[in-house]
């Protein structure tokens, strides 16, 4: 089975939870439930190959020639993380169902939570380090939707902004540490990198992309100085912080440092920098998580202490503290995920997390308790269980470090340290809650609950013990197979025994057992005589205020610098941006000369001569034009178009002057609709009036000293020689390998086909935002249309000078400006929709295609709207110029993803052959379908920007006349 499917899997079934109904708890849970299952079944059963040393990969060719493609690769330790993923993942699934309200929306909860998955999983089965970037992002932007679940709560969206703009920020970071780093290497593919490690560690690059990789992976993993937005994360829903914290989001950070390790690690710099991170995250997480008042504000810092922990033995530079790194990564996932549940149950039976209002709740929940209990056990590192054994194997990795004096003394101290720390938060759940008189005054009576919220709980619970009890014959062998990649292929020795003697490890266990139970003692006496409000000496540190803080002080200077440098006048943002361009190409040719080459040149006759001065006649007298008359001015500009006609078919570029020619046409009209909203003239005052004049002085220098400026590179370019030409290539690959003879449409469908689609792209995203802009808005009114009596201007006036009167309640702009009659219009339609075809068909061997032919719809259309009015229109030919984007959209891109099924890259065109009766042989490239979805986001972008300036809404006549759309 292809790899791809465990990625494509949950995102599919995302979208098809979100469009079941919202309220449908069962089925919902049964979807996720099925696919995170289906999706861990089908990776177990890839264990024996993975067990055996064999990496599994997948490539789907994307861009061969730059050497990015698609690549899933499954190692022991992709593995090992996927499982924990998906397994974990099926567990949460199925306790939501019980720890969600029937007020939740199932749909939005179920729907977020597999495109998570499939973005998590996406992270570590990536073979290609841009591919991670990628789901990294996406991670970020799942748990951001997922935190603030809960979207009317303030706090819940509060906590999902601060953990998208941290995670998010890193995220930029590691995308540049990530180019860097394919740069040293030559490739962005993760086989070559992790044999690059040697390459890298000397490159003088290294320190920059081991600090801007560090900065996405501490971001993701809450280290310090970022922890402060995983505390404030916990207003999500408890099965969404149980599956972030135990498996997922926060453990992408680990998991990167870990797939890196062979390569980033070994040098001083990843020691102090991976290293200190994880020592002061690890002390203060433990620190603050023994005076949190709030339950899962325990477990967030408890979940801060351990990534740093993790953190900390991937700093080492050891590969034994690797491989306890792994194990701890293992181990931290069964029991967080399990004490999550916990909380969530206490939270769901009794209706509050405040450790303050909770205490003796055995004798309500013994079974929870239970579980809970040993849990936190786990979690402090009590023997016999499986945070009892990675917890050794940390101390005596402290132990083991040679290196100052002081890092050798210090180090096994602080882990002691951290050690008791985390024996009193575990005994804060596990004693407090549960023990002591009955809870009183929670705001529901507590009780147990339903056997199934339990099991995911209870099975989690049992892995912690069997790992604890038996660790060799119940996850020796994964671990292996797991820690084997993270090492580079060759473990160190190391046994998973339960009882290694009297060593200095077990010393450290003691003492962190016996000095937590007694530190638990005096703080609950202090709480109970009410001495102790907040952890002490740290008590006021709040990094969610600084972070506030930071960012109010970036976007207050951001705003003063927008005050001073910028203007809310079009003309003065396109002056800075021109001048802006103006001055860096200055620079450019200052730095590299620009020279004239020696490449022969064509001859200057006298009739191109004399057509070029008609067009730079005309662009000059639009430019002085648009002070006075802006109708002429829009006319010289259709003259400058037309002339640009005439040059491309003087010099034998027929498929550019057809669409050139169809351009014009479309946008003189839109021009002239936009004239409508364009503000009135003032030239009464003197003052004025010598602004404005002085202003198109100005322009008109910088445009041709712009003008010039392009016009040399330009001549510098087309004269130079010793360069080599890419024409040829096309030539020569056009008809051979695209099928078709007319290479400008070849290139544009084919060879740059992604271009194209990311060119129409954008098109559809400009013909829906001004659509989205101008429609709940009309011109204002001295703009609108001129009564008959006064189309006539006075003399020396101007007609968009004079000031026209409103339109009549439900009267259609569109109709009395043209003396054609509209029947004969109306019949050019039919003609113009076969000519429109006839282009489209041709264009892969002649000149047309899918550009030229949606634009020649959209003239005719045009037409019928100056003709007939809008009602007309869409009362006959009910267009939806949104639906024909979508489709276009769709069409391009399923046409180019067709090609990828069959082993081939992205948009690859086939041509068929087909012989059919009556009509003959049929020359059918797939390119014709991509090019349809060209012609119907062209024609549908076209009409919606015609829709848009006309102020004619598509619902107009539906909502009824005179009423704004």
């Amino acid at each position: 089975m292809s790899l791809w499917w465990a990625i494509l899997l949950p995102f599919g079934a995302g979208v098809l939870a979100a469009v079941l109904p919202t309220r449908a708890r069962n089925q919902e849970a049964l979807l996720a439930g099925a696919v995170m299952l289906a999706v861990a079944i089908a990776l177990g059963l890839q264990y024996p190959r993975v067990a055996a040393g064999e990496v599994l990969r997948d490539k789907v060719a994307w861009l061969p020639s730059l050497g990015v493609d698609l690549v899933l690769r499954v190692d022991g330790f992709a593995w090992m993380f996927a499982m924990l993923v998906s397994v974990i993942g099926a567990l949460v699934v199925l306790y939501a169902r019980y720890y969600l309200s029937a007020r939740d929306p199932a749909a939005r909860f179920y729907s977020l939570l597999l495109g998570f998955m499939g973005a998590m999983l996406g992270v570590v089965l990536s073979g290609n380090l841009l591919q991670l970037v990628m789901f990294w992002e996406l991670t970020s932007l799942f748990s951001f939707l997922l935190i603030g679940y809960w979207h009317d709560r303030r706090d819940a969206r509060r906590g999902a902004r601060i953990a998208f703009v941290v995670t998010a920020t890193g995220g930029l970071a590691l995308l540049a540490g990530v180019v860097l780093l394919g740069h040293v290497v030559g490739s962005y593919e993760l086989d070559a990198v992790l044999a690059a490690g040697d390459q890298l560690r000397s490159h003088p690059l290294y320190l920059a992309i081991l600090v801007l990789v560090l900065l996405g992976a501490l971001t993701k993993s809450a280290q310090f100085p970022f922890h402060f937005w995983l505390p404030h994360a916990m207003t999500a829903p408890t099965p969404v912080s149980a599956y972030l914290h135990s498996a997922t989001l926060v453990k992408a950070g680990v998991f990167l440092m870990a797939r890196l390790w062979p390569v980033l690690a070994g040098t001083d710099a990843w020691f102090f920098l991976v290293g200190g991170a994880g020592l002061v995250t690890l002390v203060l997480g433990a620190y603050l998580a023994m005076f949190q008042d709030d339950l899962k504000g325990v477990l967030a810092y408890s979940t801060i202490s351990h990534l740093g922990l993790i953190t900390l033995l991937l700093g080492l530079d050891s590969p034994l503290a690797a491989v306890a790194a792994v194990f701890h990564v293992m181990n931290h996932a069964t029991f967080k995920a399990s004490l999550f549940m916990a909380v969530g149950i206490i939270d769901h039976e009794t209706g509050t997390r405040d450790m303050r209002r909770l205490h003796g709740l055995y004798a309500a929940m013994p079974r929870t308790a239970i579980l809970a209990i040993i849990a936190c056990a786990a979690m402090g590192g009590v023997p016999l269980l499986n945070g009892f054994l990675s917890k050794e194997m940390f101390f005596a990795e402290t132990v083991l470090v040679r290196f100052t004096p002081a890092v050798e003394f210090g180090l096994p101290l602080a882990a002691t340290l951290a050690g008791v720390f985390a024996v009193v938060y575990s005994l804060r759940i596990g004693h407090h809650v549960f023990f002591g008189t009955a809870a009183r005054d929670t705001p529901r009576t507590p009780h147990e609950p339903v056997r199934w919220m339990r099991l995911p709980m209870g099975l989690l619970v049992l892995a912690c013990l069997v790992v604890g009890i038996v660790p060799n014959l119940s996850i020796g062998g994964i671990l292996q197979v797991a820690a084997r990649p993270v090492t580079g292929g060759i473990l160190p020795e190391y046994s998973l025994g339960v009882w290694h003697g009297f060593t200095a490890p077990l010393a450290m266990s003691l003492v962190a057992l016996s000095g937590g139970t007694w530190m638990y003692l005096l703080l609950a006496r202090q709480r109970r005589a009410g001495r102790l409000k907040s952890a002490p000496l740290l008590g006021r540190l709040d990094g969610k205020r600084a972070f506030e803080w930071l960012l109010a002080a970036l976007m207050g200077g951001a705003r003063r610098v927008l005050r001073r440098t910028s203007s809310r006048h079009l003309q003065q943002q396109v002056l800075w941006m021109a001048m802006a361009a103006g001055a860096a190409a200055l620079v450019s040719a200052l730095a590299v000369p620009l020279e004239w080459g020696s490449r022969p040149r064509v001859p200057v006759t006298f009739d191109f001569a004399l057509l070029w001065l008609v067009g730079a006649a005309a662009a000059i007298g639009a430019a002085w034009q648009a002070m006075f008359h802006r109708l002429f001015a829009l006319v010289l500009l259709g003259v400058v178009g037309l002339v640009v006609v005439v040059t491309f078919a003087w010099f034998s570029a027929p498929d550019l002057a057809l669409t050139q020619i169809a351009v014009e046409a479309v946008t003189i009209v839109l021009f002239l609709l936009g004239l409508r909203w364009l503000p009135k003239q003032l030239r009464d005052d003197e003052g004025v009036a010598l602004r404005a004049r002085w202003r198109r002085g100005r322009d008109l220098v910088l445009a041709l000293a712009l003008g010039a400026g392009l016009a040399a590179v330009s001549y510098a370019l087309l004269t130079r020689t010793g360069a080599q030409s890419i024409s040829p290539f096309f030539l020569e690959k056009a008809l051979p390998e695209g099928g078709g003879t007319n290479v400008v449409n070849v290139m544009l469908v084919d060879f740059r086909a992604f271009d194209t689609l990311g060119e129409i792209t954008v098109l559809a995203a400009v013909g829906l935002t001004v659509y989205a802009l101008l429609r709940r808005f009309r011109p204002p009114q001295e703009l609108t249309r001129l009564p008959p009596q006064q189309r006539a201007a006075p003399p020396g006036t101007a007609p968009d000078l004079v000031k026209p009167q409103e339109l009549a309640e439900g009267e259609d702009p569109a109709q009395g400006y043209l003396l054609v009659p509209g029947v004969l219009v109306r019949l050019t339609l039919p003609i113009a929709l076969v000519v429109a075809l006839h282009l489209f068909l041709r264009g892969h061997n002649l000149p047309g295609g899918g550009f030229v032919a949606g634009l020649t719809v959209t003239i005719a259309l045009i037409a019928q709207y100056l003709v007939g009015g809008t009602e007309w229109v869409e009362d006959r030919l009910n267009l939806h110029p949104p639906t024909w984007i979508a489709a276009g959209l769709l069409g391009a891109a399923l046409t180019g993803v067709g090609s990828l099924p069959l082993g081939y890259p992205l948009l690859t065109t086939h041509t068929a052959h087909l012989t059919l009766p009556l009509i003959g042989e049929l020359h059918l490239p797939s390119a014709t379908f991509f090019d349809l979805g060209v012609f119907l986001v062209v024609l549908g972008s076209s009409m919606l920007l015609l829709t848009a300036l006309a102020h004619q809404s598509l619902r107009a006549r539906r909502r009824g006349p005179g009423r704004p759309t």
